[in-house]
């Protein structure tokens, strides 16, 4: 009796472990459950090169002409649209998750208010000739939409969104001669380096 006694008191133990397993099992599919897992860090990272090279053109070209400064960087963003979709795509095929609904649905609905506001704005400062004001009218725009969807997805994409946010209360401080530099830290910096860790640690 004794020693079927410690028998089953060695297996609760083993029992109690297996219980914890399965409980972070069950925990860790949830999350990826409701998490948007297909924003591409391999994506992210040529929506980095795009806006360095951009970056690069927008200095060469200087402030005297305003126009052709303003479609570089309207070309720039429609480019890096498409490469960012193509990118959540074949992602998003891989591992199965659907664009429509779910996760990703969430992630759109949260993601398209602020992106919305920045084009009405930018289209605002335009009419009035403010065109100093749209590098930080853009990095702060961009990063309220990318920290709102990044609460759908995995974590280093609203940490993204934050350092936008900072980027761009600096760019409405910052002296003009210093706009381009913060424009290429944003939309080529900040897309390198946290596409980079998302390629690295959340699948490509």
């Amino acid at each position: 009796m004794r020693a079927r006694s410690a028998g089953r008191d060695a297996d609760v133990p083993a029992l109690q472990d297996r219980a914890a397993d399965n409980l972070r099992f069950i925990r860790d599919t949830m999350a990826r459950a409701g998490s948007f897992t297909s924003v591409s860090g391999r994506g992210t990272m040529a929506v980095g090169a795009v806006g360095l090279a951009a970056s690069a053109g927008a200095a060469r070209m200087g402030t005297g002409d305003p126009g052709r400064w303003l479609i570089l960087w309207i070309g720039t963003a429609v480019a890096a649209v498409i490469v960012s979709a193509v990118a959540i795509r074949r992602k998003a095929a891989a591992t199965g998750q659907s664009l429509w609904a779910g996760p990703a649905r969430r992630f759109g609905l949260a993601f398209a208010p602020a992106v919305i506001a920045g084009a009405v704005l930018t289209a605002a400062l335009v009419a009035d000739g403010r065109i100093p004001l749209l590098p930080g009218t853009w990095l702060t725009m961009y990063g309220a939409a990318v920290t709102a969807g990044g609460a759908c997805s995995v974590r280093p994409v609203p940490v993204m969104g934050a350092c936008f946010l900072v980027l761009g209360a600096a760019a409405f401080a910052a002296p003009p001669a210093w706009q381009v530099l913060l424009l290429a830290a944003g939309f080529g910096g900040l897309h390198l380096v946290f596409g980079y860790f998302i390629a690295r640690h959340h699948g490509g």
